[in-house]
């Protein structure tokens, strides 16, 4: 037969092994919050249209940039076209490139044109965003055939 003390004993043991787990849950969601807290709506520019394309037009000029795509990490192959609207990547499902990588973030970066120019922004992501070998600190304009490195996934402009 267990002794009363014995019993309290594990009572306590057990009710500070609940509080250890609580404690690591409400680190983690707000870690989470703390990444995703960046704005949902970026203000970008409207989209340049060359002087000769009409409204009904949705190719881009000759040498303009017109699709993301993932060239290393479990998306491989993945094309997402540019069509002047911001792209999300991360792992929330209503982002733009879902990723399935343990190193994003929720709302990891955004890929936004302003007055033809495309930019990555990170979102305030914990492991960072790399153009390059750079880490990214503010918006960054990118240029064709240059590696952005989110976790284990590579992408580039083309």
């Amino acid at each position: 037969m267990t002794s009363p003390l014995a019993i309290q004993l594990m009572r306590f043991a057990f009710l500070a092994l609940l509080w250890f787990f609580v404690y690591g849950l409400v680190r983690v969601i707000r870690a989470e919050l703390r990444t995703s807290s960046a704005p949902r709506v970026p203000a970008v520019g409207k989209p340049r249209r060359s002087k000769r394309s009409g409204p009904g037009d949705a190719r881009p000029a000759r040498g303009a940039l017109s699709q993301l795509v993932v060239v290393e990490g479990s998306l491989a192959g993945t094309r997402v076209a540019l069509t002047g609207k911001p792209i999300f990547i991360g792992r929330a499902n209503d982002s733009t490139l879902v990723l399935t990588d343990d190193y994003s973030s929720t709302r990891h970066a955004r890929i936004s044109e302003t007055n033809g120019v495309w930019y990555l922004e990170d979102l305030g992501s914990t492991n960072g965003t790399y153009v390059g070998q750079s880490k990214v600190d503010g918006p960054v304009p990118l240029e064709a055939g240059v590696a952005i490195r989110i976790g284990k996934t590579v992408m580039e402009l083309r």
